[in-house]
């Protein structure tokens, strides 16, 4: 259920903004962003586990913080961001 490590580095190997970044808010993003849609799908067919909801909806609200703080500081960053993950519909 959890990010292995190899999907875990072309995750932040796409999304980074150079040779050393791991904690850039793009790939902050970009792990969540993989971790949720996870979850989504355990949830799907465990409909009453109510503490994997608990940590999709941190885990949702806590990329929602990261793309307000994005969108604040470089627009263009986020909408970049935004088209790569196809977060909006």
């Amino acid at each position: 259920m959890s990010l292995t490590k190899e999907k875990k580095t072309t995750l932040i190997e796409g999304n980074r903004a150079h040779a050393k970044d791991t904690g850039s808010p793009e790939v902050q993003v970009a792990l969540l962003s993989e971790r949720i849609g996870q979850l989504t799908e355990h949830l799907k067919t465990h409909a009453k586990d109510h503490h994997s909801r608990r940590g999709l909806l941190m885990m949702v609200g806590h990329r929602r913080r990261l793309l307000d703080y994005l969108k604040s500081k470089t627009p263009s960053r986020y909408q970049s961001l935004i088209v790569k993950l196809g977060l909006r519909k």
